[in-house]
């Protein structure tokens, strides 16, 4: 690993390979022949260890475990509630909809798998942006339809609704979903027409969704 993570680097020669990883010269061309072979490594035109093309193929089979455990979830969830359920991941200062299933029939709040939205309003950006870091939290409140105040009550209650912040007519409720670390690192959400969701559509659906975020912690 300590190869393959030298190399990912940039361009290696067997000179630089022991600089960066600290192996004796004999260890580290065994191992990087030995890799090259698998075509975890290759080589360039200049004969310098390049990340190989298995590597890449390895990582096309790979699937995201937070997708795969929300698969088991969402449904259970659309059906309890009638209503659009989303996760978003946040990216910087975005969140991104990773996992997304909308009710079959009537007006609903439809948001495409792979839609970047703005970590400045909406329950999940709330739910996001209260488990960021310092740095990204002083960068998104400044344009923020919600203040600090509001992230520490999030917190504090461990879920987040938002009424026509981020679109107009539209509620939502998100909680956050966490590794096995205790770590978020996503927010599922429940959003839909204010007219059936209500303007407390925390008090309705918050206890479904932190039993949902449980159930894809425990999955993962």
């Amino acid at each position: 690993m300590a190869v393959l993570h030298a190399v990912a680097e940039e361009p290696c020669s067997l000179s630089t390979l022991c600089e960066r990883t600290g192996l004796p010269r004999a260890t580290a061309h065994r191992l990087a022949v030995g890799l090259e072979v698998h075509r975890l490594l290759a080589r360039d035109t200049k004969g310098q260890w390049v990340p190989g093309a298995a590597l890449a193929e390895l990582a096309a089979t790979a699937g995201d475990t937070l997708i795969d455990a929300a698969s088991f979830v969402l449904p259970r969830l659309r059906e309890i509630t009638g209503e659009s359920v989303q996760i978003y991941r946040r990216e910087g200062i975005e969140r991104v909809c990773v996992a997304a299933m909308e009710p079959p029939t009537g007006l609903r709040d439809t948001v495409l798998v792979g839609a970047r939205l703005p970590m400045t309003a909406g329950s999940g950006a709330k739910v996001l942006l209260a488990w960021a870091d310092i740095t990204t939290q002083r960068a998104v409140l400044p344009e923020a339809q919600f203040t600090e105040r509001v992230l520490i009550e999030v917190r504090r209650r461990g879920w987040a609704q938002s009424i026509a912040e981020r679109e107009s007519g539209v509620a939502s409720v998100a909680a956050p979903i966490r590794d096995a670390t205790g770590t978020v690192i996503a927010a599922i959400s429940v959003s839909g027409p204010i007219d059936r969701m209500g303007r407390k559509p925390g008090a309705r659906w918050a206890a479904d969704l932190l039993a949902a975020a449980d159930a894809i912690q425990k999955r993962l």
